[in-house]
């Protein structure tokens, strides 16, 4: 359901592209913008997962720096079939997480430090499976896709702007279909995008579940991120918001509505689909109660009786010294 929904929207960006390029009056302009954006997408697709964790100042971890997170990641790529991704730790005391990378073979995961020090490594195994979901579906490749007809969207809206007034440009709407280029159309493409983000994060709670298997580690880590993002400042997301879309929870502030505006679904909304998960199984699932605050030590539910519970070292930065792997 959600691929078709995807495929459907894609159907729809692409059909609201074409209609503004016969609305502007010209095949040339529309070609020129959807050349450009494709260019300039095309580059970012290539390189956006160095920019991104660049932006982040994210550091490469490996099994002798971060020897429990590294393992956890290299275990549930094993589970997904996966080629194992590059990890990395970035230092933000808001516990999120995010992929990036072009395809399974060239992706990224990277994880907080705020976020190995609040969640347990169950929780902590939820959130990385929701991360290799969006690898496994090549949730990057269908947000390039989605971006670039955005982008040339907006572009042929920007040459509706200037060159739309022109008798000669064969506009059949007059400056009704200039209008609808430069405003209508744009923001339909930016509502288009979003549903399509948040129509991916459901695919990839319920793909990361089945990963770790045990979708109330999953629902449990979404309750804690929820609550460590609304109250604690991600400084980096703030100053490049076209990023938010990539994390697991919105780091931004605010945006915490399952509405049109959004990239992200309700948080309720997603721990209830993942309740559903475990009843549809079979399974029994404790009452959905909120969890415990963010930062405690202990599980929000009960996942895994038979699991010994593991506590977390704090790895915060130690005067001007460089921050030690977690969990090592």
């Amino acid at each position: 359901m959600n691929l078709m929904r995807t495929a459907m929207l894609l159907a729809f960006m692409t059909a609201l592209f074409m209609g503004v390029g016969y609305l502007i009056g010209g095949q040339s302009g529309m070609l020129i913008a959807f050349v450009v954006a494709a260019g300039m997408n095309f580059f970012s697709y290539w390189n956006s997962d160095r920019m991104v964790l660049s932006t982040y100042g994210a550091q490469e971890v490996d099994e002798r720096s971060a020897p429990e997170f590294y393992r956890i990641v290299r275990d549930l790529a094993r589970n997904a079939g996966l080629p194992m991704p590059r990890v990395y730790l970035y230092d933000s005391p808001q516990p999120n997480a995010f992929a990036t990378g072009r395809n399974p073979e060239n992706a990224a995961v990277a994880a907080s430090t705020g976020l190995l020090h609040g969640l347990t490594p169950d929780e902590v195994a939820g959130v990385m499976a929701h991360e290799l979901a969006h690898v496994q579906n090549r949730d990057t490749l269908t947000m390039t896709i989605t971006a670039t007809l955005a982008g040339a969207i907006s572009m042929l809206g920007n040459f509706a702007f200037f060159f739309g007034g022109r008798r000669d440009n064969n506009n059949p709407l007059g400056m009704v279909g200039v209008l609808v280029a430069m405003i209508v159309a744009p923001l339909a493409a930016m509502l288009v995008q979003m549903a399509i983000s948040r129509t991916r994060e459901y695919s990839a709670d319920r793909r990361g579940a089945e990963i770790c298997g045990n979708p109330l580690w999953l629902a449990s880590a979404l309750g804690k991120i929820a609550r460590g993002a609304e109250h604690i400042p991600n400084e980096e997301a703030e100053g490049h918001p076209a990023t938010a879309h990539m994390f697991i929870i919105n780091p931004l502030s605010g945006e915490r509505m399952d509405n049109l505006f959004s990239t992200h679904p309700n948080t309720e909304n997603r721990i209830a689909a993942l309740y559903e998960m475990v009843r549809f199984s079979g399974g029994s699932a404790p009452p959905m109660t909120p969890s415990s605050d963010f930062g405690s030590t202990g599980p929000s539910f009960t996942a895994n009786p038979g699991r010994k519970s593991r506590s977390v070292p704090n790895t915060g930065r130690g005067g001007s010294q460089p921050p030690k792997g977690p969990w090592s």
